[in-house]
Order: C-alpha cells, then structure tokens, then sequence
C-alpha cells in the first residue's frame, strides 16, 4: 500500500509542473526531481566587517594574519583599491552604506544614536521592492528597540543581533534581538561564556541560505569582528579560541585580534562552499567591506600588523586609514576573476549599484553613483567630482577627496591640510602652500556637501556609555 501510494503521488507530480512566482522577477519550477530556479535576479550577500583595517586581509598585503578564504574571493573576483567606507565610526558609515547618503546629508552622522526615519530608504527596501527576501544577522546600530529605525521596519523579513552598538561590544551577550523580542542566549547565564555571538550570526546566516536556496535573497551580515571590548579594557580581544596562534610569540591581545579574523575567514570560506554546494554560485554577489579602519581598543598595537597598511591615520581619523577600507566583489561567471579596480568609490555608492543590477531605480537625492559597469571591466558612466566625510567625536573635522587630491580639515578654525595621493599615499607632506587653487576648490567641495547639522541628544538604552 506504501509502495503503490508512493506511485501515485510521484506520477501526480511528473505529470504537473508546479510554477511559483519569486517576488524576484522570476520562477522556481517545483517538480518531482526538486525546485529548479530560473529567476535572473542575483543573490546580494553583503558582508561587513567592524574595524577591519586596510592592511590586514593577505590579499592588501597583510604577513601574519591567516585570511586564505578572503583571499580567495579576491582572487575569484575584484578587488577594489581606492575603496572607502561611509565614515569613520561606526553608525554613520553603517547609514551611509544602507540610505546611500554620506555624512553630509545621511541623517546618522556620528556615534550618538539616533534611530532611521520611515521616510529614510534603505538598500534592505529597495531590493524587498522587486521581491528579494531580505535577511540581516549581526550589529545594526541605526535604531534601538521600539523605534522607527529596526531592521524589521527598514526593509529586513529578517533580523538576529545587536540593535545598539555599545551593546555589540560584547561578544557574550545575554542577549541578541530576534526581529522585535529579546532571545536569551544559552551558556551566557550570570557572566558565563558558553555562546560566542558571531558563531550565532554565522549559523543564522548560513540557515538564511538554505532556506532560500531557491529564491533571490538579499543576506546582510555585519559581524562583530575584530571590534575591541571596549569596556574590558586590554583583555577586550574575545574569542573563545586562539587556533593556530595559540602558540606564536606575539602579545596576547594580537594573537586574539588574529584569530578574530581568521575566524572571520573561515565562515567567508564555509559560505562560498556552500553557495557551490547548492549550485547558486553563479547566481550570487558577494560583497565585502570592512565599516571603518583599524582601531587600538583591546590592548593591541596596529603597527604590530601594520593594519592600515601604507595608509597614515587609524579609526576615527579621517587621514585614508581611517576610511579607506578592503572592498572585494565575487560573482563567478559575471566579474572577471583576479581584477583589481583603481576607480574610488564610496559606501553611499553600493545601493545605486545594486539597485541598477536588478534593474531599479535608486531612490532620488541620494549621493551614491552606481559602479556596475566597473565590477564587468566597463568604464563607469558617471563618477563623482569628489567624496566627502566629515567626523563629530572630536569637534567637527571634514574630509573630501577629488581626483587625487586629499583635503583634511580637523576643525573649522583651522587651514585644510592638502595631500596628492598619487606621490604621497601616506599623507606625509602637506602641500596646502603650493596648490592655493586646489585648496580654494576643496573648501568649496566642503561647504556645498555639508547640511546643518545639530549635536542629537542620545536616547539609547546605552546612552552615556562609551
């Protein structure tokens, strides 16, 4: 009865083709032989690392640290040079790279929180527009619990992590948000160190993949690593094993931030594996950043690993080893493996690109110039007069790049520094008195970029907490 039951629901299959639409412009054909995807949207798996520095993946240089993954997505696709973040701090480099605002307009413009507007669109809403399913797991920091600026209420189906980013110095949480309710990690009960949350968003985030295997998905992954621990002082480096470091002759909190990133490394090479393994490799992009430069939070030394690389300035400067930061783009099929790209692009300008390879229009009145045509070795249609920064911990500081010119201005009181990035990648030699004309046309860049803007009073559940 089993056998001839099995018979009969299988020839019922064969014999009807079930046609589902995607919300992604396509179809998955179900049959007996299993779902088939012929939609022609990409998968989007944006990964974002928290104060990676420029020199410290292999493929920008980096010696000692262990990054073979990493290196082989820039291999296996583009790597950009003249990559920048949104800022450099955390929240405002996070909205410029969800709004495709910069700093000047973006309504997150430093560390003090202050949630997203419904009126704000992020990159989550504009692919949720044509059907993606939008899924973000790890720190978030553009709005605490109840108000308008969730992840759930900016476009995400999906959300597991820290919702403040005070709250994401601590890798053994409590614990995490899941969408809107609180879930309480098991083994991190009364200080106990059982749950180490970036294996938690790696598993979540690999779950996201296999159940949406056969519809295009929009996967956000801004992990933790190698943020410091701000509050343990120079024991802030955690992570619950020093693998192949444990044995090296290094200070403790370099063979932590070490392991931190290999570790990193390591689920960056379990997700390509398994992109491979459900035969959707050539059906995604994978995108990754790191949200700032370097820090010295944690006890460790940045010249140890020489984690700017040839870039002067570190977190919170707005020197390029603040800002520039790792980009690399993989898509097997589409972006010609082993490229390099020189063209300077900025966080505010990833949601016009993605926006234009599913075939969208980006919202109006964002700063943000796409570069799809540079990730398929075309010239870019349309690049930017200059990037623009500025930076509110340490008074009010302004940065612009136009060209290879680099200005800095660390207060309003003060002459903007000038740096040609093409002979001094290292900003060693102002050169503000032999170029007045550039300097002249870089102020003017700074005024025209920069809003009002007024200090927002912080009503986080961390306010007043470093």
């Amino acid at each position: 009865m089993n056998i001839l039951r099995f018979l009969l629901v299988r020839g019922l299959a064969l014999l009807m083709t079930v046609v589902c639409a995607t919300a992604a412009g396509g179809t998955v054909v179900r049959t007996a032989l299993g779902p088939q995807r012929t939609n022609s949207f990409p998968n989007i798996i944006l990964i974002l690392a928290d104060d990676l520095g420029y020199g410290e993946l292999g493929s920008y240089g980096q010696r000692m640290i262990q990054t073979p993954n990493l290196d082989r997505l820039a291999a296996e696709g583009m790597r950009f040079t003249d990559a920048y973040a949104g800022n450099t701090v955390c929240a405002p480099s996070r909205s410029a790279l969800m709004t495709g605002m910069h700093s000047g307009h973006g309504r997150v413009r430093s560390n003090v929180q202050v949630p997203l507007a419904p009126e704000d669109i992020t990159l989550a809403e504009v692919l949720k527009s044509v059907g993606y399913h939008t899924g973000a797991f790890g720190k978030w920091a553009l709005g605490w619990e109840g108000t308008t600026g969730t992840p759930n209420r900016q476009g995400f189906d999906e959300w597991f992590g820290y919702l403040d980013q005070v709250h994401a110095h601590n890798y053994y949480p409590q614990f995490l948000w899941r969408n809107d309710q609180p879930y309480f990690l098991p083994g991190n009960e009364n200080g106990r160190l059982g749950a180490y949350a970036p294996d938690w968003f790696a598993r979540v985030a690999t779950n996201f993949v296999r159940v949406n295997e056969y519809e295009a998905f929009f996967l956000y992954f801004p992990t933790i690593i190698p943020h410091a621990n701000n509050e343990l002082g120079t024991n802030g480096m955690q992570v619950p094993s020093l693998g192949a470091y444990a044995r090296v002759d290094w200070p403790a909190p370099e063979k932590a931030k070490a392991a931190m990133i290999t570790r990193l490394d390591a689920f960056v090479g379990s997700l390509m594996d398994q992109l491979k393994a459900y035969k959707i490799d050539q059906d995604t992009l994978i995108l990754f950043a790191s949200d700032n430069g370097p820090h010295r939070e944690g006890g460790v030394d940045p010249d140890f690993f020489r984690s700017a690389g040839p870039l002067r300035g570190l977190k919170r400067d707005l020197y390029e080893g603040g800002i520039r930061v790792p980009l690399l783009a993989r898509w097997p099929g589409k972006i010609q493996p082993g490229t390099t790209n020189t063209l300077p692009v900025a966080f505010w300008d990833i949601l016009p690109t993605v926006a234009e390879l599913v075939g969208v229009n980006p919202p109006k009145g964002i700063d943000g110039i796409s570069f799809a045509p540079t990730l398929f070795g075309k010239e870019p249609r349309q690049t930017h007069p200059y990037l623009y920064w500025e930076f509110h911990e340490k008074g009010y500081q302004q940065a612009v790049r136009a060209g290879n010119w680099k200005g800095v201005k660390l207060d309003a009181d003060k002459p903007l520094e000038l740096y040609d990035l093409a002979t001094d990648l290292g900003e060693k030699h102002n050169v503000a008195d032999l170029h007045p004309d550039v300097v002249k046309q870089l102020e003017g860049y700074l005024k025209e970029a920069a809003n009002p803007w007024v200090q927002p009073e912080d009503k986080s559940p961390f306010a007043g907490k470093k």
